[in-house]
């Protein structure tokens, strides 16, 4: 197995349909979490439907953590052929108060680490291989429809997607293809639209043909 891909942002929901998708290919998946027993159980899922899977554990806050896990990766598997970011909080904030110390916690997280996660995979090597580095963004950013018990969230997701342009074209000359899928509503298994392995197909499908860099879905 000769193709990487490090998945950012493991889950039941959007991270590991992703996962799966990009191993349903031949891809080798490594899957970046903070809560290690959930990553091998992760793990042991996609190995067990005959997939080839590994996991770093990492915290977006703490983005030296992310850094890590990338180097580890490559150290072991080789330069990476593609890095998904799929983390964003979206715990519900309700009536609470939106502080600027929470904003600027919550965009570590949700954006920030990004770009982070970004600059640490964009090495030579990962364009020599002509790598892809895709974001899992918020359509709100794409829309203007808020959701307001988000509002950290659409915040942080809006300067995701400026980041995302920014990065298209800031790495593209070097053969690095970055591109978002902006996911407008809430994702949900079995649903005809939001399922999880529906929009998983997005994300192989921008990492395949590198042209649409931003797809509202």
């Amino acid at each position: 197995m000769d193709r990487t891909m490090i998945l950012i942002g493991a889950g039941r929901g959007l991270g590991n349909a992703v996962a799966r998708e990009f191993a349903s290919h031949g891809f080798r998946v490594v899957l970046v979490a903070r809560n290690e027993e959930r990553l091998r159980d992760y793990v042991n899922e996609l190995r067990q439907q005959g997939f080839e899977a590994d996991f770093k554990v990492a915290d977006a806050f703490y983005p030296e953590t992310l850094t890590k896990a990338i180097q580890e990766t490559a150290m072991e598997y080789g330069t990476p052929d593609a890095l998904v970011y799929n983390v964003g909080i979206t715990v519900p904030d309700g009536s609470r108060e939106i502080t600027s110390q929470l904003l600027m916690e919550r965009y570590q997280v949700d954006a920030a680490s990004a770009y982070h996660s970004a600059m640490a995979v964009a090495t030579a090597e990962f364009a020599e291989k002509k790598g892809a580095i895709i974001f899992t963004g918020g359509g709100f950013a794409k829309t203007f429809q808020p959701i307001l018990s988000l509002k950290p969230l659409c915040i942080d997701k809006a300067a995701l997607n400026a980041m995302n342009i920014v990065l298209h074209h800031e790495l593209e000359p070097r053969g690095i293809f970055v591109g978002s899928v902006l996911v407008s509503g809430v994702i949900t298994p079995g649903d005809e639209r939001y399922d999880p392995g529906r929009i998983a197909k997005e994300y192989w499908k921008m990492y395949e043909e590198r042209q649409e860099y931003q797809v509202l879905y």
